[in-house]
């Protein structure tokens, strides 16, 4: 009997033989009326462990998705708290591996690129939902503290949104001077202070009031103005300017 000529995707080690593949018939029919309730009814149609499902379909072909993306809803509680997990608690679920990580990776990538595309090149200050919106998807489910400041330019829009410095579940630690100094380097006329509360309560503690007071000083003095500090919580967040504490 002529021996079978492998396939591209075969050559290329992208699938195992065709004699090694042995999906049932019931697994590839769950999986197309996945696919077909996903395209016909929306993403709002499945379930978490659902939407889980469809997006390991791609990397765990071979698997039941079913039963790791149940696992992950045990472990995490929802496809939020799944795609945004750290790395290491995702690898430790069984069955999973990295192929699994990179996946809900790419996918917590995207997230964050969606929400940040609606406050780019938009006046930030009168776009404030959004920024909420982005801030939570970013900060709200660290696990240590993170500092970051958004940097607008003369109109009130981003220049750009970078993480200072990373503590400890309850401190960070903030220099007002690296602040500003980068400030002047962006050109910025305008900055957002930033940063979560892991316990998940915005309450500023007197640190962070204190270190607040101490950014407007270093900034007022260079003529760059401070319009907030946002302390994210778990589904919550706290302004300084709303809550008169600038």
């Amino acid at each position: 009997m002529a021996k079978r000529r492998a396939g591209f995707s075969e050559q290329l080690g992208l699938l195992e033989p065709e004699t090694d593949l042995r999906v049932s018939n019931g697994a590839e029919g769950h999986r197309a009326r996945m696919r077909q309730k996903l395209l016909t009814a929306g993403p709002t149609a499945l379930a978490d462990y659902e939407l889980l499902e469809m997006v390991l379909f791609l990397a765990l072909p071979r698997r039941d998705t079913k039963a790791i993306a149940k696992l992950l809803m045990e472990r995490f509680g929802s496809f939020a708290n799944a795609i945004a997990a750290p790395l290491n608690d995702l690898v430790a679920v069984e069955g999973f591996g990295e192929a699994g990580a990179a996946a809900l990776k790419t996918v917590h990538a995207a997230a964050l690129r969606l929400a940040r595309a609606e406050v780019m090149q938009r006046p930030v200050l009168a776009n404030w939902d959004a920024l909420m919106d982005y801030l939570n998807a970013v900060m709200a489910r660290e696990r240590v503290e993170q500092f970051r400041v958004l940097f607008l330019d003369t109109r009130n829009r981003l220049l750009a949104d970078e993480a200072q410095a990373k503590g400890t579940v309850n401190h960070t630690p903030v220099y007002p001077r690296e602040v500003v100094k980068r400030a002047l380097e962006l050109q910025s006329t305008a900055i957002i202070l930033v940063h979560n509360h892991p316990s998940g309560d915005p309450t500023p503690s007197r640190d962070d009031i204190e270190m607040t007071r101490e950014v407007v000083a270093a900034a007022r003095a260079l003529s760059i103005v401070l319009h907030d500090h946002v302390i994210v919580g778990n589904g919550r967040w706290l302004s300084f300017r709303r809550e008169g504490l600038l």
